[in-house]
């Protein structure tokens, strides 16, 4: 018995706890951490576009305890001791997608958000962006993911107008944040993020957005 309670320990998967800077003050369960009282803790999001400015959407697995089935950008979990942003989502692309990609850092994000009676996501969130060829073929990790798709700005424009309710909250402030990205990271990026960083596409993130959660449960950490 007590080996068997060992050995839950070690498979246990740990989160780094924050401050509201981002500074690291502990780690906990991430299952405790996703709690509805779940404490602040640090993640990303990577979204992968091909040079046509496409991102990459995943729809999360109907097994997940959190927006199960929902759509989500490319890839979202957390960073480990030692990590960087950029470099837990490499190490997190081959596991969910079956593909290397290297990673960019554009900005990051405090959000609190609640999912009915069941957990909440309470995270500082890093946005990550990387760059795919259209023709990648990617590989669906059971658990994780059950679908893939491309979509153009204007395809999800669209999308989010008729049904905001089924994309991840934390998906949507990424995209709304794009253009408060690193200014070096705007520039490399331009032409693939232009259709993403419109008015249009910025008031109807921000609609979005306020469907899931009130506007003072987000912020941009600098």
């Amino acid at each position: 018995m007590k080996e068997h309670c060992l050995e839950e320990k070690e498979m246990a998967e740990y989160v780094i706890l924050v401050d509201e800077n981002d500074k690291p003050i502990g780690s906990e369960e991430k299952v405790k951490c996703h709690l509805p009282n779940g404490k602040l803790h640090r993640a990303f999001t990577a979204l992968l576009f091909d040079k046509n400015g496409r991102l990459v959407l995943t729809r999360r697995a109907k097994e997940k305890m959190l927006w199960p089935g929902d759509w989500d950008g490319t890839v979202a979990s957390h960073p480990r001791e030692g990590e960087t942003y950029a470099s837990s989502a490499e190490r997190r692309m081959p596991e969910e997608l079956g593909i290397p990609c290297k990673m960019d850092y554009l900005m990051k994000f405090e959000y609190h958000v609640p999912y009915k009676n069941i957990g909440s996501e309470n995270e500082i969130c890093g946005t990550l962006i990387g760059i795919v060829d259209e023709s990648t073929q990617f590989k669906m990790v059971e658990g994780e993911i059950d679908e893939i798709k491309w979509a153009s700005a204007n395809e999800l424009l669209s999308e989010i107008k008729s049904n905001p309710k089924i994309y991840c909250p934390w998906m949507l402030i990424a995209l709304e944040f794009l253009e408060k990205s690193d200014k070096q990271m705007l520039e490399k990026h331009q032409k693939i993020l232009s259709s993403w960083i419109t008015d249009e596409m910025k008031n109807e993130l921000l609609k979005a957005i306020k469907i899931h959660l009130p506007e003072e449960k987000w912020r941009l950490v600098e």
